[in-house]
């Protein structure tokens, strides 16, 4: 390992190299991410993506929900305080992304100690989520 100030390159500052060019390239590209989220994070989903450079859009109803995420950058599904009507829409984007080759990310909200939100989350994992984004005592 490398003294600080020594000049030498280590593997945290290159990561933190290739992160600042990730973030770059994302803000440049201002995607276009579809958002399935519960009442209590919509607003916080939506500023942070907005800080980073992202175009959120909250579009859940099943009648939009496949066509939207057709046109999105990615799609976030996140299963916290469902109604029904929103689960019909998450059906619908999760379907549409894999047709269309959108990436898509499971926030899986309480999974494993509410039976609805369990059994929604393990049956999209056939659906293959880009990304799983959750709390460590959801991914038990």
């Amino acid at each position: 390992m490398s003294a600080p100030g020594s000049g030498s390159s280590s593997s945290s500052s290159s990561s933190s190299v290739d992160i600042v060019h990730l973030v770059s390239e994302m803000r440049r590209a201002e995607p276009l991410v579809h958002c399935l989220t519960n009442s209590v994070v919509r607003q916080i989903t939506a500023d942070v993506l907005l800080a980073a450079g992202a175009a959120p859009a909250m579009v859940d109803h099943p009648e939009e929900a496949a066509d939207f995420a057709a046109v999105a950058s990615g799609v976030l599904v996140n299963v916290g305080n469902p109604t029904a009507e929103q689960v019909e829409g998450m059906h619908a984007a999760i379907g549409s992304a894999r047709e269309h080759g959108t990436p898509w990310v499971l926030d899986p909200v309480a999974v494993g100690g509410l039976t609805l939100r369990t059994g929604l989350a393990t049956g999209w994992l056939d659906h293959v989520p880009a990304a799983i984004r959750a709390n460590a005592s959801e991914i038990v």
